[in-house]
């Protein structure tokens, strides 16, 4: 959760443990949930997105293997940020590794992105702002 909160600068609207039938739901290896919803506080979440991030706790749960680059399916969650200040924050903190920055052409002209990983291997997209919309 750091990483999103103190790196990417989430605010922290719940974080709580939850127990309930997760191996049969996720098939998961444990009954307790850490569950930390981050977000804007100051919009209301029907308006704005919020990240829910769920870790298994306890029992037998076990350390999390790498798994290499993506080959298919869902392989990333974006942000909408300041990507420089936030590239410095995640390197002040000792977080998200060795980022790696394009210039992409937009229909709104070019933008630098980012991509770094969360500490699960998670890739995690950095970008100036909506590229599907008109400034």
């Amino acid at each position: 959760m750091r990483f999103y909160r103190d790196g990417v600068g989430l605010d922290v609207l719940m974080d709580r443990e939850v127990e309930g039938d997760w191996p049969k739901l996720f098939e998961g290896p444990s009954r307790r949930l850490r569950v930390v919803f981050l977000g804007d506080p100051d919009v209301p979440d029907v308006f704005s997105g919020v990240l829910e991030l769920n870790a298994f706790i306890g029992g037998d749960v076990p350390a999390r293997q790498l798994v290499g680059p993506p080959s298919a399916g869902l392989f990333m969650v974006s942000f909408f940020v300041d990507v420089e200040a936030t590239l410095k924050r995640l390197a002040d903190s000792g977080m998200g590794g060795v980022p790696r920055r394009v210039e992409q052409p937009t229909p709104n002209g070019p933008i630098v992105i980012a991509t770094v990983r969360d500490p699960d291997g998670v890739l995690v997209l950095l970008t100036p702002g909506s590229i599907t919309r008109a400034h």
